[in-house]
């Protein structure tokens, strides 16, 4: 199993610790870009497919590098509409 299919199946499993560096693999290796706007940007981030024309907007989390339930779920919502996933 690659890096990659590990990532996803982690991701899937819905993982209390999953990370913003572990998403941020996961996104770049499926194609995204990391675009923070500069330093005055904040947390704010975004990640950009430009093959299926799609775009993931959060936060990055602080202190605590670990993602909101919430955010793992709307990051697997928008990789099953990128067709990252079967459902």
């Amino acid at each position: 199993m690659s890096k990659l299919e590990k990532l996803k199946a982690r991701l899937l499993s819905r993982p209390k610790d999953f990370t913003f560096d572990e998403m941020a693999t996961l996104l770049k290796r499926l194609g995204y870009v990391l675009d923070n706007r500069g330093k005055t940007s904040g947390s704010a981030v975004k990640f950009t497919n430009f093959e299926v024309k799609q775009v993931i907007k959060l936060h990055r989390p602080h202190p605590s590098p670990v993602l909101k339930d919430y955010v793992i779920d709307n990051i697997i919502l928008k990789l099953e509409e990128g067709g990252f996933f079967n459902g």
